[in-house]
């Protein structure tokens, strides 16, 4: 697995086409890691030319927003932009919807201005432009639901790249009864992913993942390392971990890859 830093690269002379923001996630979390390993793969099968900032990355600022700190946003925004000016940054593609949308819609007015993906539309746009083939045998007829994340579906009008890769697995997309812009959040978001729920009937994660038992899907898949995590927490609590993975769109298309 080839992985370059910004560093190395601009030491070279080199100017990658797009950097690869890991996102805390990614980096930190075990279970989120697979996802970076596995995006990583087919960047490098695609032989897309990329950089990661590594130590150089510290968190977007989404959870101090979303929980009310608008300072410490602000300063942990303003630290990244800095950085990402320096490098003449143009370009960015994230795997974290919370990253995505922090970059793309918060970043602009505090003057980092970039074109920002997530990895969905990257892989998309790959498979487009034949970089990228997807043999579907792996998955062929497999029934899989898609839960949007709320930061990739209704805040940012993302809905189609991920169901048209699940497709091009030659699997059955099934879906949920609250989906697309009439989604249910995982119940991560609003940085609620750090905090145990207040007192309700039922914790979202566990009524989101009825959902999608509902659906009687053979995979879940997500595009979210914060989904990801809730709805592995949902598929435990329903005892089904050994029998219904949770598993992200890249890690699929990875598998069906056999990279």
């Amino acid at each position: 697995m080839v992985v370059p830093t910004l560093a190395e690269m601009t030491a070279r002379g080199e100017k990658p086409d797009v950097l690869f923001w890991v996102g805390c996630a990614g980096s930190f979390d075990d279970r989120a890691k697979k996802i970076t390993k596995a995006f990583v793969k087919l960047l490098n099968k695609a032989e897309v030319s990329f950089a990661v900032l590594g130590a150089e990355e510290s968190c977007t600022g989404d959870p101090a927003k979303r929980a009310g700190n608008e300072f410490l946003f602000q300063m942990q925004a303003m630290s990244n932009i800095e950085v990402l000016n320096a490098y003449e940054v143009t370009k960015i593609v994230t795997t974290c919807p919370h990253c995505f949308n922090t970059l793309k819609n918060e970043y602009p007015e505090l003057g980092g201005n970039y074109e920002v993906m997530h990895h969905t539309q990257l892989l998309k746009k790959l498979v487009k432009e034949n970089r990228l083939q997807i043999e579907g045998g792996t998955f062929r007829g497999k029934r899989i639901t898609f839960h949007d994340p709320c930061y990739l579906g209704r805040a940012n009008g993302v809905y189609e790249a991920p169901r048209e890769l699940i497709v091009k697995l030659d699997a059955e997309l099934v879906e949920m009864r609250n989906c697309k812009s009439n989604g249910l959040c995982c119940g991560a978001g609003g940085a609620q992913m750090f905090k145990e729920p207040e007192e309700g009937n039922r914790d979202i994660n566990i009524e989101r993942t009825e959902q999608a038992l509902e659906a009687e899907p053979e995979i879940i898949a997500a595009a979210c390392p914060f989904c990801n995590t809730m709805l592995s927490d949902g598929v435990k609590n329903k005892e089904k971990e050994g029998s219904l993975p949770v598993k992200d769109i890249a890690e699929l298309i990875a598998e069906a890859e056999e990279l």
